[in-house]
C-alpha cells in the first residue's frame, strides 16, 4: 500500500475545561482594566449603595467648584432622603459600575405630573465618556412610565455641559436661583417687619400643605411633606394671616430655611421673615436659603439682611409649571 492512502491518525486536542474559561476571561478583564476598557454596568440603585453614590456626588461637586474658583462646598451627609426616594419609587435611582466601583448615580423623583432630576454625577476621572448620557437615558425612561408632564431640575450656572446634555433632552433655562446666607447674629440685628403667625406643623396640617404645593407649583407634595415632618433634624411651621394657614416653612438644625411655600406672592415677603425669625431664634450660628431670581420680595428682605449670594444656580424644565414668586426650594435635590 502506497503511502499516504491509509487512514491517518487526528492528533488529539487538549480538553478546554471551566478552569481555562476563567482564566481567559480574568486575563481579559486584567487587560480591559489596563487599557481604561473595562465595561460599565448601569443598573438599578440598591440601598447598600446609597453611601458610596453620595461620596462620589460630593468628591463630583468639589472638584467641579474648585475648577471653577468656588472652593469645595459639598460635605458627606447621610442618604436619608435617597433612601426615601428608593423605598417610595425604585425606578428613579440608577448607578453606573465598574470593576466594584461606583463611576456614576442618577437620581430622580415622581411627585404627581412632574418628574425631577436630584442628582446626576459622574466620578472626576471617568467624565465625558458617555456614562452621564446614559445614566439620564434611564431616569427619562424613569419620566416617560410615570407619565410626567414636566420634566425639571436645578444645576449649576457655570456647568455648561451638563446644561448641553439638559438641552439636548428639552430642558431649557428658566431663572436663577440663589444660595444665600449669612451670620445669624447679622440677621436678627436687622428690623423684623411684616410677619405671620405660625404653628409647628403635624400631619393633621397635611392637607393645607396640599392645598399651598398645588397654589404655588401645580403639584401636591404630600409624601415629601410627611418626609419633613419626621425627619428630627427639620422644624417645620404652618404659616398664618388671622385663621387662614396661607403658608409653610421648614428649617434644618443648621439654620438653612427652605422649601418654604404661599397661596398668594403678596404674602412671600411677611411670610420670608418669620422663617428668618424663627432660623435664628433656632439657635443656628448661620442662616441660609435658596431664593429663585423671581421671588424678588425674599431676595430683597434677604439683602436687608446681610445675607449675601453665595452660588448661583439655575432651573432648567421641559415647559413653564408653578409660580416660583410662590415658592423658595430646599435644595437642588428636594426642590
Amino acid at each position: 500500500m502506497r503511502q499516504g492512502f491509509g487512514r491517518v491518525k487526528a492528533r488529539r486536542q487538549p480538553r478546554t475545561t471551566s478552569f481555562d474559561f476563567t482564566c481567559r476571561r480574568h486575563i481579559l478583564s486584567l487587560r480591559r482594566c489596563a487599557e481604561g476598557t473595562m465595561p460599565v454596568l448601569y443598573r438599578p440603585a440598591r440601598a447598600q449603595d446609597l453611601e458610596r453614590a453620595d461620596a462620589l456626588v460630593v468628591a463630583s461637586i468639589n472638584d467641579l467648584t474648585g475648577r471653577h474658583g468656588f472652593g469645595p462646598m459639598a460635605v458627606p451627609r447621610p442618604p436619608s432622603f435617597q433612601l426615601f426616594s428608593l423605598n417610595d419609587d425604585a425606578g428613579g435611582l440608577w448607578v453606573a459600575e465598574e470593576t466594584g466601583d461606583i463611576v456614576g448615580f442618577a437620581w430622580s423623583w415622581v411627585s404627581g405630573d412632574l418628574w425631577f432630576l436630584a442628582q446626576l454625577f459622574v466620578s472626576p476621572g471617568r467624565q465625558g465618556s458617555g456614562i452621564g448620557n446614559e445614566l439620564l437615558k434611564r431616569t427619562l425612561d424613569h419620566a416617560r412610565l410615570s407619565g410626567a408632564a414636566s420634566k425639571a431640575l436645578i444645576t449649576f450656572t457655570f456647568n455648561t455641559v451638563s446644561q448641553g446634555l439638559y438641552l439636548r433632552h428639552g430642558m431649557f433655562p428658566r431663572f436663577p436661583i440663589y444660595i444665600v446666607s449669612a451670620a445669624g447674629e447679622e440677621v436678627s440685628s436687622r428690623p423684623r417687619g411684616p410677619q405671620l403667625d405660625y404653628r409647628p406643623l403635624e400631619e393633621t396640617h397635611l392637607p393645607d400643605l396640599a392645598r399651598i404645593d398645588i397654589e404655588a407649583l401645580g403639584v401636591s407634595r404630600l409624601k415629601h411633606h410627611r418626609y419633613l415632618i419626621g425627619d428630627s433634624a427639620t422644624r417645620g411651621f404652618g404659616l398664618y394671616a388671622a385663621q387662614d394657614c396661607v403658608g409653610y416653612a421648614y428649617i434644618s438644625e443648621t439654620g438653612h430655611i427652605g422649601p418654604l411655600a404661599v397661596t398668594r406672592p403678596d404674602h412671600l415677603d411677611a411670610a420670608f421673615r418669620t422663617a428668618l425669625r424663627l432660623a435664628v431664634e433656632g439657635g443656628s450660628p448661620q442662616v441660609s436659603a435658596f431664593v429663585p431670581g423671581v421671588a424678588e420680595p425674599a431676595l430683597t428682605t434677604a439683602m436687608e439682611h446681610g445675607m449675601r449670594i453665595t452660588f448661583p444656580m439655575v432651573l432648567m424644565s421641559t415647559r413653564a409649571f408653578g409660580n416660583w414668586s410662590q415658592y423658595l426650594p430646599r435644595n437642588p435635590g428636594f426642590m
